[in-house]
């Protein structure tokens, strides 16, 4: 089975239509108002009815307390929940329960030890996406265009399903997939042309080679 690709923040029907197209896997939604990608409940709920369900929506989160994960449930009406805060393995496990929706938990990488932080999620999130650990003080938790070392996620008792984000674009994402053999791959600042800015072609360049991976290497994803 291929690698999946995730096109993170998408904004608008026309980013979400040229993603579609060139057959992404999951697209995401940032419910965060510190980022430039943040949308209303309302944009979110219309791009979601625009999809139709022609592919899987991610509604990405940080620290959302209960009502925020009510509001999205019920309004923007996503089928999955991506948690980016500082959720502790409890927490995660409260708000699949609440939310009924499968979940993506955010795991920032900056040491080996930062991979074994994952093993308290594992029975929990449906997908560990391992991310570049913000800067001290930093507000934004993911879509600074940073990567970490990948070679961290080399060794064979990474927990699966897992992703990989952080300074992908299409010029670097085969040798990520090469190094980690993800299971996905998530992309927000490395296609855009400003940030919070999608640009079709970039969308469409990544996702195209994301899709050259050798196939043994797809393989060793699973």
């Amino acid at each position: 089975m291929a690698v999946k690709i995730k096109i993170c923040g998408v904004q608008t029907n026309e980013i979400a239509e040229a993603a579609i197209e060139a057959g992404a896997d999951y697209l995401g939604l940032v419910f965060f108002p510190p980022s430039p990608r943040n949308l209303s409940f309302e944009q979110g709920a219309r791009l979601v009815k625009a999809v139709d369900a022609r592919i899987p929506t991610v509604a990405v989160l940080v620290d959302p307390d209960d009502e925020l994960i009510d509001r999205i449930v019920t309004t923007v009406n996503p089928d999955y929940l991506q948690l980016h805060g500082s959720e502790s393995p409890e927490r995660v496990a409260a708000i699949k329960v609440r939310s009924e929706l499968p979940v993506i938990k955010a795991v920032p990488v900056e040491k080996a030890e930062n991979v074994d932080d994952a093993a308290g999620y594992i029975e929990i999130a449906d997908i560990i996406l391992f991310d570049a650990k913000p800067p001290k003080g930093s507000k934004m938790p993911g879509g600074r265009g940073e990567r970490f070392d990948w070679e961290l996620l080399s060794e064979p008792d990474v927990p699966r399903p897992f992703g990989v984000s952080g300074g992908l674009d299409a010029g670097n994402v085969l040798e990520a997939m090469a190094v980690t053999h993800p299971d996905l791959v998530d992309v927000s600042s490395g296609v855009e042309s400003a940030p919070g800015e999608k640009d079709e072609e970039l969308v469409r360049s990544f996702i195209n080679i994301a899709k050259l991976a050798e196939p043994e290497e797809q393989q060793a994803a699973q």
